[in-house]
């Protein structure tokens, strides 16, 4: 099952920085990601276009903020509102939003690591988590800091 969070975060790691990969150069693998989350794909340059959108507003610090203007529509029906051709990036607009509402947007984030920079959901209780992982990025991080500090006492 698919949480909102868990496509918003999928949707925004649909380019990988470390590897220097985006999945929406593929157009093989942009169907199979919209397939494994039970959506239609867009155009790629449409997702992406959105997706650098939602990264920078997050902060990714490589993009500029821009604003969306994108019409989602939604029907009442008997067991509730329900959104309307659910393509991967009004599906993913609609559980920002539903994110946003319930106060999750903050929980957002995109790890500082410049060579990381890997969206992740922060589920800490004081929402304080920095690194997408402590083990890999905040080590990697702990290790700079500490040989730099090493560096300055010994010259």
């Amino acid at each position: 099952m698919h949480t909102d969070a868990s496509l918003v975060v999928a949707f925004l790691n649909t380019v990988d920085i470390e590897r220097g990969d985006d999945l929406l150069d593929d157009p093989g693998l942009w169907r199979q990601w919209a397939a494994d989350h039970d959506v239609t794909p867009n155009d790629p340059a449409e997702a992406r276009a959105v997706r650098d959108s939602l990264r920078a507003a997050v902060g990714d610090p490589r993009l500029p903020a821009t604003a969306l203007d994108v019409p989602l529509r939604f029907a009442l029906t008997d067991t509730g509102p329900t959104l309307l051709a659910p393509d991967a990036v009004t599906a993913t607009l609609a559980a920002a939003t539903r994110m946003a509402i319930r106060g999750d947007w903050v929980r957002l984030k995109i790890c500082p690591a410049d060579d990381c920079l890997w969206a992740f959901f922060d589920e800490s209780r004081n929402r304080s988590r920095t690194w997408c992982s402590m083990r890999v990025c905040g080590n990697r991080e702990k290790a700079r800091s500490w040989r730099a500090r090493t560096a300055a006492v010994h010259n």
